[in-house]
């Protein structure tokens, strides 16, 4: 009988646990509304896409995951497969979607404030002005974003400790609102007074994108990132992912059915477009007279968005610093704590981005979608380079080995792209803006080295230049309701980017090379103990 060396890791129920507790942030405080302001009640449809587009993209990651376990290996994978480039520009993209989080939960958190009825609060009414974060709701959000800061800055126990106490909030306030709202009053004509599909199915997709939802459902990182750390990793970590995944689907559609069954039929006259609230739920509590559920979720909408900032400040900044290993990056950046063990500088920097952030995109909503697009543009990266390490790599160690992957890897670009495309134009080009604004530190660093192989680092690295050019002509060039000029129409817009999306998968597979950075990530590789992913039940026979 060999020794079992699960003592001290964690087990499925666990793994379940986190991703839902990281899945359920503040996407579930104003996803509901927002969605239905573009979609109406097929909101409902929309929370599903969401679902299918995040759950084939994760696909994906596990097989990665288990390949490099390693901190911040999301900035790292492109890089072994594609250069240094594209492992700059998947990073940055990546980076830009962790940071962007830290002041959207601010923002959750100071809207909620922003609409407390206590006669003691009258000074928070000023927090939201024409559904904007106010110069002096402003302030009190850089407050928040700074005690995010400050309590990982010298503990990371402390962290763990604060965030095991609101996973109890997070996900029990939820499911008490979904019960306690559809107790006390139930409209079923509001799926129907105006249509199911008010907009047309088009609002469905745009909804998904532009409303948040892709943001909503986007955690499942946290799991694949504890590769080492979980019981029978071969089975548990697909199965969390798939578990929270699908736990999360069933919540945050009983949210949107609760929502949208319970708003008074009155307040449809202008047409779901015409839905204004400044706090969603706890305003739906308050119409419908239940007064203490309408306090406990001000109060949950203050603890939950808090919780996920202080856990993400963690991660965004340990991102960054990974970024260094990059070698396009000060190496100040990632310098680590010796007595905390924590990237100080890095979590400084992150600080002040996420400030600048905040003071340009000043809404939920707006938030929402900068971060849902730029998150999609660094996952394109991962469909890609998991094939091309079939065909480059074929000898490194692969715990778990996916038997679909030929489908779910073009799949995953396919649905990745379109849902680029959904977060309408303007977004789609601006958020491609800010992650190009960072290659000036990667041209800075080429410089510096004499450009030695910086024509090797565009070949590369060519079709996701070529992607994201396409990505931002289309968005342009699309239909009416994207944003676009409607030169290409609904539904052939869709069509357009399918087959180009292909293309530029193959492309992308074909341009995959034998970097040191490959050479480098076998070494992570061959420290796999394959024992360590084995069933245990074979581990004790």
């Amino acid at each position: 009988m060999k020794k079992n060396n699960n003592s001290g890791k964690i087990g499925l129920f666990q793994i379940v646990m986190l991703g839902l507790s990281s899945i359920i942030g503040s996407g579930w405080l104003f996803g509901s509304w927002e969605a239905s302001k573009v979609a109406g009640p097929a909101a409902i449809i929309s929370w599903i896409v969401g679902a299918i587009v995040i759950g084939a993209i994760a696909f994906n990651y596990v097989e990665l995951g288990s390949m490099f376990p390693e901190s911040g290996g999301m900035s790292k994978y492109a890089q072994y497969t594609h250069g240094s480039l594209l492992g700059f520009i998947a990073a940055w993209a990546n980076w830009v979607s962790l940071v962007t989080l830290i002041p959207i939960e601010a923002v959750a958190a100071v809207q909620y404030m922003g609409s407390w009825p206590w006669k003691w609060a009258h000074w928070t009414h000023g927090f939201l002005v024409n559904g904007e974060i106010s110069n002096t709701g402003l302030f009190v959000v850089f407050l928040f974003i700074l005690v995010f800061t400050l309590l990982n800055y010298w503990s990371v126990n402390l962290l763990a400790r604060f965030t095991s106490f609101i996973s109890i909030f997070k996900l029990g306030i939820p499911l008490l609102t979904i019960i306690m709202l559809l107790m006390s009053g139930f409209h079923s004509g509001n799926f129907t007074s105006q249509g199911f599909m008010p907009y047309g199915s088009a609002a469905i997709f745009s909804a998904t994108t532009a409303s948040g939802i892709i943001f909503s459902y986007n955690a499942f990182q946290v799991v694949i990132n504890m590769g080492k750390e979980i019981k029978n990793p071969k089975r548990n970590i697909a199965l969390g992912i798939t578990i929270s995944l699908a736990i999360s689907i069933v919540i945050y559609v009983l949210l949107q059915f609760t929502f949208i069954g319970t708003i008074v039929p009155q307040d449809l006259v202008n047409g779901w477009h015409g839905v204004d609230f400044q706090s969603p739920f706890a305003d739906l509590a308050i119409l419908l007279g239940i007064h203490w559920l309408a306090v406990l979720l001000y109060l949950d909408a203050f603890i939950s968005p808090f919780g996920t900032g202080v856990s993400f400040v963690a991660q965004t900044g340990r991102t960054l610093a990974a970024m260094v290993q990059n070698e396009h990056m000060p190496k100040f950046i990632g310098k680590m704590n010796e007595r905390w063990g924590v990237p100080r500088i890095a979590m400084i920097v992150n600080l002040i981005i996420s400030v600048l952030l905040v003071a340009l995109f000043r809404s939920w909503g707006t938030l929402a979608s900068v971060i849902s697009t730029s998150t999609l543009i660094a996952y394109l990266t991962g469909p890609v380079t998991v094939t091309a390490l079939r065909r480059i790599a074929p000898n490194f160690k692969r715990p778990i080995r996916l038997k679909l992957l030929k489908v779910m890897a073009p799949l995953a670009f396919v649905l990745a792209s379109l849902a680029t495309y959904w977060a309408m134009w303007p977004t789609t080009v601006k958020v491609i803006l800010v992650i190009l604004l960072g290659l000036p530190f990667y041209f800075y660093f080429e410089w510096k080295t004499g450009w030695k192989k910086t024509k090797d680092q565009f070949t590369g690295s060519f079709w996701m230049i070529g992607y994201l050019i396409f990505i931002s002509i289309i968005s342009y060039m699309g239909s009416t309701p994207f944003g676009g000029q409607n030169w290409i129409h609904y539904p052939y817009d869709f069509l357009v980017i399918i087959i180009a999306s292909l293309a530029f998968y193959r492309w992308g597979i074909s341009s995959a090379m034998v970097t040191k950075d490959l050479r480098n990530a076998k070494e992570v590789n061959d420290e796999i103990n394959l024992e360590d992913f084995e069933d245990e039940n074979k581990k004790d026979k």
